[in-house]
């Protein structure tokens, strides 16, 4: 199934904003953009879907990223070049594309990686184990069960993405409706909505409503079950991917059904841009978005009412759904020692103490903390407590965040359940070839 940009810039847009003023420079997707030109000089490249940020960039993320960078060139007296993904460079290819295209050519050093990618060309021995390095040490378990291939660990990175529901609070205390913490308490609230008058009670787009999905599916595994045991089972073919996937399909066609989400509309909804306006303007009471978005004027930052970040429904109460993008090495890369030494540095706690400052997102070491804003706390609280369900897992054969995302998106348009579930059991039987 072909990836679109879109669908990868979701994703990555938890880590860094994708760049809107990009090199006007055509590049191939062959060429190597770096150059020493002084030759006396280390350079070590990225590929990255994002330029670097001008001394008076306003974006946060960029800024966040570029502070660490800098960081590992004063340390290590280097330089970081960065070679830069935009559509208009690559038109029809999607990041994920061009990205595998130019590992697989070893040209560059280290990479910024989507989920399905680094279990790609991780399976495909393209990546570096990364487990011994020391910043590895300090990692939360949850990041190398997600980016860990045929035990090897392939990517690290500088935050871990959480999904959450924004809800309106104001809106919820009108009608007197506790948040919901069940699928079953989830409709009554929007049922109490759309008897009030609320036309969509949540606002979708076309990206993110595999988060419902993801905390039903893999509640009990993530909180409670013998996650490798369930994981090999499923691998090997002895459990079936649909199995767990059902109920959440069957949720979200009932959502649909009621009118509590207007999928014809969603389906050409970009994230943010689509239900965002209704969202902010208090028309609709709840949408879906990345821990970010709380913290971007740009998106959810500055409501004129109380916002609340929470986890979605599942029977083991409000479950946050994350899902991690990842620093990855080229195992054949021409500098790898000098990129592996530049991962040390901004993968160390000092530097990812930095980024989350910078970001005031969570970060992907046990070891730091940063203070999060109050919308943010109910999901956060959650995170720390060690509840939550992976929406990417390299461990898994069949590819968890872009084919979920996929095969919502035939619901979406009209198919059944069982015709969704009949799509994961093909990727699962291929999986096993």
């Amino acid at each position: 199934m072909k990836k679109c940009f879109k669908r990868a810039a979701a994703l990555l847009a938890g880590v860094m904003v994708i760049v809107t003023a990009a090199c006007s420079k055509k590049i191939d997707s062959t060429e190597n953009l770096a150059k020493n030109n002084e030759e006396e000089e280390k350079i070590v490249v990225l590929f990255a879907p994002m330029e670097r940020s001008r001394p008076d960039a306003k974006n946060v993320a960029r800024t966040a990223f570029d502070k660490t960078v800098i960081m590992a060139e004063e340390k290590l007296d280097l330089k970081v070049e960065y070679n830069t993904y935009t559509s208009e460079n690559y038109q029809e290819k999607s990041y994920d594309d061009v990205v595998i295209d130019r590992i697989r050519n070893n040209m560059d050093d280290f990479y910024l990686l989507n989920p399905d990618v680094l279990q790609k060309t991780g399976a495909e021995g393209l990546l570096e184990d990364l487990s011994g390095l020391d910043c590895a040490k300090n990692l939360r378990e949850v990041v190398k069960t997600a980016n860990t291939v045929d035990g090897k660990l392939v990517g690290i990175p500088q935050e871990v993405v959480v999904y959450g529901l924004f809800v309106n609070k104001d809106m919820f205390d009108e009608y007197n409706l506790e948040l919901p913490n069940t699928p079953e308490e989830f409709l009554e609230c929007c049922k109490v909505f759309k008897e009030n008058g609320i036309e969509t009670p949540v606002g979708a787009n076309r990206w993110w409503l595999e988060t419902f999905v993801f905390a039903q599916a893999y509640a009990d595994l993530y909180n409670g079950g013998d996650v490798e045991a369930e994981i090999e089972a499923l691998n090997s073919g002895e459990s079936k991917y649909s199995t767990y996937m059902r109920p959440g399909f069957e949720y979200l066609k009932e959502m649909m059904d009621l009118g509590y989400i207007d999928a014809e509309r969603a389906y050409t909804y970009e994230a943010i841009e689509g239900e965002g306006p209704d969202f902010m303007a208090q028309k609709t009471p709840i949408v879906m978005a990345y821990w970010g978005a709380a913290n971007a004027d740009t998106a959810y930052g500055k409501p004129d009412f109380n916002l609340r970040v929470i986890g979605f429904p599942s029977e083991q109460g409000q479950m946050p759904v994350m899902s991690m993008t990842g620093m990855s090495v080229g195992v054949n890369a021409e500098n790898k020692k000098d990129a592996l030494d530049v991962l040390e540095v901004i993968l160390s706690d000092e530097a990812l103490q930095v980024y989350a400052e910078t970001n005031k997102v969570i970060s992907p070491s046990k070891n730091v903390e940063v203070n999060c804003i109050p919308a943010l706390k109910p999901l956060n609280d959650l995170v720390n407590e060690g509840t939550y369900v992976l929406a990417s897992n390299a461990g898994m054969k069949v590819e968890q965040w872009g084919n979920t995302c996929l095969i919502v998106r035939k619901l979406m348009e009209g198919a059944s359940v069982e015709e969704c579930m009949a799509e994961f059991d093909r990727l699962q039987e291929e999986s096993l070839k």
